[in-house]
């Protein structure tokens, strides 16, 4: 009922343009699952912007805008790129809150050097490789309502930081924030709470699977990249292009069973209940049920 009173529609030209390699998303999937789910945004969005002005005025202060902040969490190939995009494409369509932005925590990445010369090359990706602090800092400024705010660009490609490149993030009206351990839980320190990333969202998300599945979608994409984005000799993972089948499967295997399996059980995959939303994908990348956090 709410996807048939939502006027957003799509054409299969713009989904098939936000679709992640080795991902799937088709029109049906779009009207039965996420223009509901972006109508429940929508009315959220509205809500706290007018919880936002009426609290202005019992303060007695100007008005401003206070960006509405969606988190969106999940492990490596599980399709939390192509859904970060679907969301930015049908929220950017309400009238309310045109102007939606979308930063990935890659980019507080540290830079590679950072990364080696802490011995954390072997755990990029976990808790520990990001600049939290900086990342905190960039939120806080959005939240304050900074007109302009950047944040980090990070290049797949050369898997690092670029120097001297940033996204600019001016005054969105919504800020999805896509990344593996976005919703990580607070830590205490000498008796005080500290800050977490969680701490800026006004809404969350996290997109679950069997691990068994996730597994499989990351290894083929990385048989699949062999040709295409390994193939590039500017790529870090170029190395791996000249990899006969059998050596790729079994470099695969051990990438995941070494680090994005231990950091999905031991990181992401705990912070799933912390969500207000879970997006349940079953083994066709599809999504088979959705859980709503009522509070």
């Amino acid at each position: 009922m709410l996807a048939d009173a939502t006027p957003l529609r799509l054409s299969n030209e713009e989904i098939a343009g936000i679709i992640s390699f080795n991902d799937a998303l088709n029109m049906s999937e779009v009207e039965d699952v996420y223009l509901p789910l972006t109508r429940l945004l929508n009315l959220r969005v509205a809500a706290t912007q007018d919880l936002n002005d009426v609290t202005d005025r019992f303060l007695g202060r100007p008005g401003r805008k206070v960006p509405f902040v969606i988190g969106l969490a999940g492990s490596v190939a599980v399709g939390k790129s192509t859904t970060a995009r679907l969301l930015q494409l049908l929220l950017a369509r309400w009238p309310n809150h045109p102007r939606v932005d979308l930063v990935t925590t890659d980019g507080f990445l540290y830079p590679t050097a950072e990364l080696e010369a802490r011995k954390l090359m072997g755990r990029k990706g976990f808790p520990e490789s990001y600049d939290t602090r900086r990342l905190l800092e960039f939120l806080a400024d959005v939240k304050a309502g900074c007109p302009e705010v950047r944040a980090p660009v990070y290049s797949h490609l050369a898997y690092d930081i670029v120097p001297g490149e940033y996204q600019v993030v001016r005054d969105p009206d919504v800020l999805i924030v896509e990344g593996l351990n976005v919703l990580q839980q607070p830590t205490t320190l000498h008796g005080r709470q500290e800050p977490v990333v969680s701490d800026f969202f006004d809404f969350s998300l996290y997109i679950d699977a069997e691990e068994e599945d996730i597994e499989r979608w990351y290894i083929e994409r990385f048989l699949a990249f062999r040709s295409t984005v390994f193939a590039d000799e500017r790529s870090f993972f170029h190395r791996y292009a000249s990899l006969s089948a059998d050596e790729a499967l079994t470099t695969a295997q051990s990438i995941w069973a070494t680090i994005n399996a231990v950091n999905l059980r031991d990181n992401i995959e705990p912070t799933r209940d912390r969500a207000h939303l879970v997006i349940e994908k079953g083994p066709d990348h599809r999504t088979q049920a959705l859980h709503l956090r009522r509070t």
